[in-house]
């Protein structure tokens, strides 16, 4: 009897720390792909140029890179529950104040604090996943993974049909609503019982290793497919405006995100068949650039197919990507596999939205910003290449 009053407990205590991960995962995406939808209303209350488009994009890109290893040192000096609040918790805070003013200063400065948070709070997934759930990996990293993907539907969805007349009209009070289940995840993993340090390790073993081809190919795959994803969230709506189709932003950022959730159900259920598999990555990085094709090539519904396309599987490809590490390395050193690998990753991701937001502004060519697109669909696709077996 006291076998099955535990097990049930465990049940419960599993199904508990599994919908923690996946509104984790929400948290992640709702502050950053609040911004897409609100571009139009940005640019032209504040002047900004499409360099600034770029940079206000992919600042918080740009930040899981540099940052990612504070986030492995603070997992390695305080545990990944407790880096995972900490970074949450300025997440909120900081998304909050990004409308205050209104000023470009305010706005750059408190997404780069926003970006920082994001940075600590995602290496610590990885390594919740493989202290949490270290027989089942795949499905741990799916759930996560969906809530990611459904934060990015949400916040890219809902911002201006509900949202914005929510708050009168005004972006800066957006910025806020999206704010607030962030803030409210901080208590709920204050009570989280942290893991006890694995014996026979150093706790200060925190710095990735660069030299590792893991780093590097994981980092280059999950690389390409953001790229693509974030430069398309940057730039479609841009692109859409220049070229006469404003009416078409909502609903082709509503396809590009939401054309995302399949692939980590099918992850999810085919978990055993496609992780630590190769040909899965490299077929979704080659259809990367398919879906841009269609999006460029098709009139109409064609369009949404496109963006559709490109959000399923740049979500492939981070799913798979992202469920490697705990399969490579014992649960001490996820994180240490896992900042490296989204240090690359975002780098990438920042950079190549950026050189096409300045192609853009140096040739006035609104088709040069999805050289993003293009760049990240090959990277991802040969990266992945040499990955595994």
């Amino acid at each position: 009897m006291r076998a099955v009053l535990s097990s049930a407990r465990a049940d419960r205590t599993s199904w508990h720390l599994l919908g923690l991960l996946w509104v984790m995962g929400v948290d992640l995406r709702l502050p950053i792909l609040a911004v897409p939808p609100l571009l139009a209303l940005i640019h032209r209350d504040l002047g900004l140029s499409e360099t600034v488009v770029g940079v206000l994009t992919g600042l918080p890109v740009f930040l899981l890179a540099v940052a990612a290893i504070l986030g492995s040192l603070l997992i390695a000096r305080m545990s990944a529950v407790r880096a995972a609040a900490v970074g949450l918790l300025l997440v909120g805070v900081a998304s909050a104040l990004r409308g205050i003013g209104p000023s470009p200063v305010m706005l750059l400065a408190m997404t780069f604090l926003m970006g920082i948070g994001i940075a600590v709070t995602q290496p610590a997934m990885p390594a919740l996943v493989s202290q949490w759930f270290a027989t089942r990996v795949g499905v741990a990293t799916a759930v996560y993974a969906n809530g990611i993907l459904v934060g990015e539907v949400l916040a890219s969805a809902l911002t201006l049909p509900l949202v914005l007349p929510l708050v009168g009209g005004s972006w800066e009070w957006s910025f806020v609503v999206w704010a607030i289940p962030v803030l409210l995840t901080v208590p709920v993993l204050g009570v989280v019982p942290t893991s006890p340090p694995v014996v026979g390790t150093s706790p200060r073993r925190w710095w990735p290793d660069w030299r590792g081809t893991a780093t590097l190919r994981l980092g280059l795959t999950l690389g390409g497919a953001s790229a693509a994803y974030f430069g398309s969230n940057a730039f479609i709506p841009e692109f859409l405006r220049a070229t006469g189709r404003s009416d078409l932003i909502g609903p082709c950022l509503t396809a590009l995100n939401a054309g995302q959730l399949p692939a980590s159900v099918l992850v999810a259920c085919l978990s055993s068949r496609m992780i630590g598999k190769r040909e899965p990555l490299v077929a979704s990085g080659i259809l990367i650039l398919a879906g841009l094709a269609v999006f460029l090539v098709l009139p109409g519904a064609g369009i949404m197919l496109g963006t559709a396309i490109i959000g399923f599987c740049t979500a492939q490809i981070f799913v798979l990507t992202l469920a490697i590490p705990p399969m490579l390395v014992e649960a001490h050193d996820v994180h240490r596999l896992s900042a490296g690998m989204l240090a690359v990753a975002y780098a990438c991701s920042f950079t190549f939205p950026l050189v096409a937001g300045a192609a853009w502004d140096a040739t006035h060519l609104p088709i040069t910003a999805f050289l993003t697109v293009a760049a990240g669909s090959v990277t991802a696709a040969t990266a992945a290449a040499g990955l595994l077996r």
